[in-house]
């Protein structure tokens, strides 16, 4: 993985979050860190300098995608350099010395939450109560020492906040990932040879075939698409825009296609040009 070092890395959550795995992974573990406690305020700490680098979760093989995150990208006008996938195992932890049978609430981020439905319906007397983060769950039942109450969250925000994980993988389904992104508020460009995934986003007139026409286009150019997610154009109704991740082998393939859905679209813009993180 490539080491960026440049100020701070805005993350979501605390120390022991996934976000924070990610920045280790990335930047090494030693990298200044700011803690934002919603992605907002993550995306503000790089809009306003106080950031150089920020993380990103996007979407989750089990929860879905983050959909208000591809607008704080879009919206801020900020720039993928890089993703990153995470094998995220969930765990439910607490205080020492209880048992599942003597937790009242468990307290975690709205996505961790999503990713355990199964395993909470055994416990219907539990209730679910949403938080800002994972970790920061955990230290809070920590400082508080705070009995009855557990946290969703990795190993690691166990270990630091001196919880015992009181069932172990608790996730849906096993083959659990997140997959994150790197993000800047100006442009990381990579030479060309190096570039094999691209982000992009577009808006179509209204007209019979019109996204089937940019997907032949795609496929026409040797480009695979590995993901298109639509979301509403809050200023007119029923419209939609497009935001797209293509794979490829050469930069010319997805140079051409993308000099001719260009033209073929309202509002192209491209989101990042970087590697494939799945390689």
């Amino acid at each position: 993985m490539p080491k960026i070092m440049e100020t701070k890395i805005a993350i979501q959550g605390i120390k022991g979050s996934f976000h924070h795995q990610v920045a280790g992974s990335w930047f090494g573990p030693d990298a200044p860190l700011e803690e934002c406690m919603s992605f907002p305020a993550l995306v503000q700490s790089l809009v306003k300098k106080e950031s150089g680098l920020g993380i990103m979760a996007l979407e989750n093989s089990i929860a879905g995608s983050i959909i208000p995150n591809y607008a704080l990208i879009d919206h801020n006008n900020l720039h993928i350099i890089g993703e990153h996938y995470l094998d995220i195992n969930m765990n439910l932890m607490a205080l020492p010395g209880q048992s599942v049978e003597d937790i009242q609430e468990v307290h975690s981020h709205p996505m961790a939450l999503l990713q355990c439905t199964e395993f909470f319906r055994q416990y219907p007397g539990i209730k679910l109560v949403e938080s800002v983060d994972t970790a920061e769950s955990a230290r809070h039942i920590h400082n508080g020492k705070l009995r009855g109450i557990a946290a969703i969250g990795s190993p690691i925000a166990a270990q630091m906040f001196g919880l015992d994980i009181l069932a172990a993988g608790i996730h849906n389904i096993k083959n659990n990932q997140t997959r994150f992104v790197i993000v800047k508020t100006e442009n990381k460009a990579l030479p060309k040879e190096e570039i094999n995934k691209a982000s992009i986003k577009f808006e179509l007139d209204d007209t019979p075939g019109s996204l089937a026409t940019v997907l032949n286009v795609m496929n026409n150019s040797k480009l695979n698409l590995t993901k298109i997610q639509s979301m509403p154009i809050a200023e007119t109704p029923f419209k939609y825009s497009f935001f797209v991740d293509v794979t490829f082998e050469k930069y010319k393939h997805y140079e051409k296609a993308r000099a001719i859905i260009e033209l073929m679209t309202t509002h192209f813009k491209v989101l990042g040009e970087y590697k494939n993180g799945m390689v």
